[in-house]
């Protein structure tokens, strides 16, 4: 394996390596700077178009984006290797994100969609699946994948450079449009046009409360259960790592509990990849089976905590007063007497630990005041941004990675990688445009493989099944419908600025989304009812699984209109909507039940008949009704006889290539003892 993490090879047999021993940490350090030099950075370089802060997945998809186009970056990451976080965290070292290595399918693209782990990249070696064979991988193993895919992509990253003190700075003469300053720990200056942080949410989220001073926070918290053997031990949060910490010790403790605010929510059942996974919930099992663990709802910052004898005592005062007298009293530094009004309160007896286990947030820190983004919202955890990914109150700041989650937060997967590397493409697409002049890539057909196109996409692409009601497939219907052109992966709360973020024209559109019925998930939903799954497509609308879903706009919606949807909807009311009936296979291939329907809608919109003929489905049309359908005859000249079928290669107007075939004698295009009745013909060329 190459780079830094691969091992040095002579290139000649081991039988014929003659490097004494004593030279061996000499060459080790030879092998690993020049391993590291396509990515490495020197302190001198101190202004750049682009600057990214963090060497994580979210920064390194960007930077693979600006390498590929030749844009001038630079990676600043605090440590001295890529993914540092992932050095440490998870505490016990397992992913909870799927590396599911077979698919059964050969097609990449469709692979991706059960592929949780890798970053983008034309380099099939720099696939997941090639660093682990584990379904839940190990956390190391993550950590030499992004320094593979940094080393062998030749990003350029400086390390050991902690960025502080980011300040935009007003236009000047020479930079009309503003910059950024900003400084490392060295207090060295640089400046950039534009920064992109992409740091994740990397600060634990710890609360003050009578007695916090007590609790040992999830980023030290001891891995060796052995150390918790025969203790009783409550643990503040109900995520990942609260459960997470729970399995990994409950087999060595007298008793585990678990406090927070809200219930517990498990992923199977939300259908949110961020709430309890499977794989963490043994808790649960000892929970409801009566093995002396348990969890309650109760809000973390409302207790207090009192170290007496040796133990940890709960108190949790239930009213103000009650609360600001305990709080005078530990100012004062005298006892306070962790009682309950109730004999039965079920924390009574205290514990010999108390683990917090409450997340993580975005560090504000780097920021001067001027230049302090907001806080989201939505979730204050996470900055403030637009759908454009940039800062709500900082032009020309913006972000990538897990910290664009709040704009999708608890909605779909844009807080993980398997998510987040297609918000990242997007990003650097809106850049492109807005930047540099180069509008978003769009793919020209002719309108008669428009269903092809749509049902090979909505069957294959990852971004739309993963980023599932926030990104989205859009045709933009040119010519008099006669072509279109295929714009991939635009954020739909965005729709209404279509033309002027991508610098394409737009007139009449289909937008295509993947999306859950409304009221399919939840934590108090019943996931595995009888009748879940709608089966009968003329109830498609009605789907609760995920499905395609195709929006006609006549005209795309205002900006008002986006913001005034009704309820759960995505999108404003369409001039026609088209569920595509679920599929327990999400394959939607079936010839009835999908293709035909999604055909007709096709059709109905375009005002265009969509059917590919056969010559003799051709040949009888023209002879009952004096010409030929549309689409079997081209200019006068030329004839589309052949089958066309969804595996047919598809047009490309933009290349100028045509699937025809030769114009034919029709007479005797198909044999006389192979040609069907009048009958016959005449059923298939107006089925």
């Amino acid at each position: 394996m190459g780079g830094w993490w691969g091992r040095y090879t002579s290139g000649e047999p081991p039988s014929r390596q003659r490097c004494p021993l004593v030279y061996l940490p000499m060459l080790v350090v030879v092998v690993l700077s020049c391993c590291c030099c396509s990515a490495l950075v020197t302190a001198g370089d101190t202004h750049h178009d682009y600057c990214i802060i963090g060497a994580g997945p979210g920064g390194l998809q960007m930077g693979h984006f600006l390498h590929k186009v030749g844009r001038d970056y630079v990676i600043f990451e605090r440590a001295n290797h890529s993914g540092s976080f992932f050095s440490t965290y998870p505490r016990n070292r397992r992913l909870i994100s799927i590396n599911k290595r077979y698919t059964g399918r050969s097609n990449q693209e469709f692979n991706l969609r059960h592929d949780w782990n890798s970053l983008l990249s034309d380099d099939p070696s720099l696939l997941y699946k090639h660093f682990s064979a584990d379904f839940f991988p190990e956390a190391d193993t993550m950590v030499r994948y992004l320094n593979e895919y940094t080393v062998r992509l030749g990003l350029r990253v400086q390390y050991n450079t902690a960025v502080q003190r980011l300040r935009r700075m007003p236009g000047s003469g020479q930079r009309p449009g503003g910059y950024f300053t900003m400084r490392d720990q060295h207090n060295r200056p640089y400046t950039c046009k534009y920064v992109i942080v992409a740091t994740g949410l990397s600060m634990p989220n710890s609360p003050t409360f009578p007695g916090s001073e007590l609790v040992q926070g999830y980023e030290d918290v001891e891995n060796d259960p052995t150390y918790f053997e025969g203790k009783s031990v409550l643990i503040l949060g109900r995520g990942n790592a609260a459960f997470e910490t729970a399995d990994s010790i409950y087999g060595s403790t007298s008793t585990v509990h678990m406090v927070s605010r809200s219930r517990t929510r498990l992923s199977w059942n939300t259908h949110y990849v961020g709430d309890l996974r499977a794989i963490n919930n043994g808790l649960l099992d000892t929970y409801q089976l009566k093995s002396l663990d348990g969890l309650l709802e109760a809000a973390v910052e409302d207790m207090v905590l009192e170290r007496r004898d040796g133990r940890i005592f709960v108190q949790f005062p239930w009213d103000a007063e009650s609360r600001k007298y305990v709080l005078a009293k530990k100012e004062l530094g005298e006892e306070v007497t962790t009682e309950s009004d109730f004999d039965n309160f079920s924390l009574r007896e205290g514990y010999d630990h108390v683990i917090r286990c409450l997340g993580f947030n975005f560090d504000f820190s780097i920021f001067e005041n001027s230049t302090l983004p907001g806080r989201s919202t939505k979730k204050s955890k996470f900055p403030g941004i637009k759908h454009t990914y940039e800062a709500q109150n900082v032009p020309g700041l913006f972000f990538a990675g897990t910290i664009t989650h709040s704009l999708d937060y608890r909605k779909s997967a844009g807080g993980f990688i398997h998510g987040f590397r297609y918000t990242v493409r997007s990003l650097h697409r809106l850049l492109e445009w807005r930047l540099e002049g180069q509008r978003w890539p769009v793919k020209s057909y002719s309108t008669r493989d428009l269903l092809n196109v749509l049902v090979r996409r909505i069957n294959e692409a990852s971004a739309t099944y993963q980023m599932f009601g926030v990104l989205s497939d859009i045709v933009l219907l040119s010519d008099g419908g006669q072509t279109f052109e295929f714009l991939e992966e635009f954020p739909v709360q965005l729709l209404s600025r279509l033309e002027e973020l991508t610098g394409r024209k737009v007139g009449e559109v289909i937008v295509v989304l993947m999306e859950y019925g409304p009221d399919f998930s939840g934590p108090d939903k019943d996931t595995f009812k009888i009748g879940r799954a709608i089966g009968d497509p003329a109830e498609a609308h009605r789907s609760n699984f995920l499905h395609p879903v195709f929006y006609y706009y006549k005209k795309i919606p205002t900006e008002s209109e986006m913001m005034s949807k009704w309820g759960k909807l995505i999108l404003p009311r369409p001039t026609r909507i088209h569920h595509v009936l679920e599929d327990f296979l999400t394959l939607w291939t079936a010839q009835q039940s999908h293709i035909l329907l999604l055909r007709r809608f096709l059709e109905y919109v375009t005002g265009r008949d969509l059917r590919h003929h056969h010559a003799h489905s051709c040949l009888a049309h023209a002879l009952t009704n004096g010409h030929p359908p549309p689409l079997c005859s081209l200019d006068g000249k030329r004839s589309v006889w052949n089958i066309h079928t969804l595996a047919s290669p598809l047009t490309n107007t933009s290349k100028g290539s045509e699937f025809v075939a030769p114009a034919v004698n029709l007479t005797s295009a198909v044999p006389t003892s192979q040609r069907p009745s009048p009958a016959a013909t005449l059923a298939a060329a107006t089925s």
